[in-house]
């Protein structure tokens, strides 16, 4: 693409690149009157206008605040079916386990996932995906997880690479081993390590592994030996832990060196300070605390512990129907205690080191060129509003992107 020099942008603001802990997360870089000089896709140049290089070309943002691109670094945008139903049923006070029973929760997602084709798996996440790309998501995480049986999990990475190979942000796919088969639970996980993840690492369909460790789920030893088979693959590694009990899976994502650990809703002090004094990053889910009522992960004091923290939608239909990246954004300050600055940190330069990537989240010379600009002059917006889009331009590599260039 042509060498670009944006202008007219009334504020710029950014984090230093790569993740940032504690009080650094509160640390943003701003420049008033700026501009910001693309090349080849990647930021060139950035600072005051009256400083800017000449360009090839100029495009005037028309008194824009802009921000770096945001990152999604945690959703199950791949499903068939709904939960309207349970919806329903929860408001009038039915037990999740009842819904189980009944046929219902979340194994009702995965009959309907496993029901489905890759085409009409791909053809359901992709107006989810450009939900998230019109909230100002650049890069974001889709997980597996819903098909249980080993073909059915491979239909829905394949379903995100279907939707990739045209899509103008970046799709990162994970392997969810989500919940074990009601029997034959020891014959599951040893085909999970000597089948599937062998499978998908052959087949380049997966950048890492995640595994639920809940009571319901899939137990701390359990966990770690389907994450041992993952690095044996050379597979990035990731945990659900701490949703409803902190079972031990948070103090195993610190010791094996995970990229993130998330949900941490039942994280208590021993976790907390674990994770501060590792390099896995906290993913904090408050879409989750919104539709369950469930209490609020410990945003705040992980961050003033001295931990890495990022946010994300989980978007999914049972448990965080939320389609905005930036609303994340903006619960994590309501809900999690997170201010506006450590916000857009825990969105963009941390969010993308949960995912293992360095090379984005911060509008510096040379990181990507994916940035926002917002219908505001103030970037404080992006977190502040609710129930609009605060995001009025989104650019990929510098270049705008028609989902938002109509």
């Amino acid at each position: 693409m042509p060498e670009t020099l944006f202008t007219g942008i009334s504020r710029l603001v950014t984090p230093p690149p790569g993740p940032q802990r504690g009080a650094a997360m509160r640390e943003l870089t701003m420049w008033k009157d700026a501009a910001l000089l693309v090349r080849d896709g990647m930021v060139a140049w950035v600072g005051a206008a009256k400083d800017a290089p000449n360009a090839e070309h100029t495009h005037d943002l028309g008194g824009a605040a802009v921000v770096p691109g945001l990152v999604d670094p945690h959703t199950h945008a791949v499903w068939a079916g709904d939960r309207l139903a349970d919806f329903e049923a929860r408001l009038a006070g039915v037990p999740y386990e009842d819904l189980l029973a009944r046929g219902g929760g979340i194994r009702s997602t995965v009959r309907a996932t496993a029901a489905a084709s890759e085409d009409e798996l791909a053809r359901l996440a992709a107006p989810r995906l450009q939900a998230l790309l019109r909230s100002g998501a650049t890069t974001t995480e889709v997980k597996s997880g819903y098909g249980l049986d080993f073909a059915a999990e491979g239909r829905m990475l394949e379903a995100v690479r279907e939707v990739g190979a045209s899509f103008p942000c970046a799709l990162v796919p994970t392997l969810l081993i989500h919940v074990p088969p009601p029997e034959e639970r020891e014959a599951y996980v040893r085909g999970v390590c000597e089948d599937l993840i062998p499978a998908v690492a052959a087949r380049g369909l997966a950048t890492a592994v995640d595994v639920f460790c809940e009571r319901e789920a899939f137990t701390v030893a359990e966990t770690r030996t389907l994450l041992t088979a993952a690095r044996a693959r050379g597979l990035g590694v990731k945990l659900h832990a701490d949703q409803f009990h902190a079972l031990g899976g948070v103090e195993l994502a610190c010791g094996l060196g995970a990229l993130s650990v998330d949900h941490l809703e039942a994280s208590g002090e021993g976790q907390i300070q674990a994770l501060a004094g590792s390099n896995t990053v906290a993913t904090i889910l408050p879409g989750v605390t919104l539709h369950l009522g469930l209490p609020a992960a410990p945003a705040r004091r992980l961050v003033d512990a001295g931990a890495r923290v990022a946010v994300g939608t989980d978007l999914n239909p049972g448990s965080s129907p939320l389609f905005s990246t930036s609303l994340a954004l903006a619960l994590a300050v309501r809900l999690n205690g997170l201010t506006p600055a450590e916000a857009l940190t825990a969105g963009t330069v941390n969010a993308a080191a949960a995912l293992g990537l360095t090379d984005r989240g911060a509008l510096t010379s040379g990181q990507r060129a994916d940035f926002l600009a917002l219908h505001s002059a103030d970037w404080r917006d992006l977190v502040y509003t609710l129930g609009a889009n605060p995001v009025r331009d989104v650019f990929v590599g510098g270049r705008l992107t028609k989902e938002n260039g109509l």
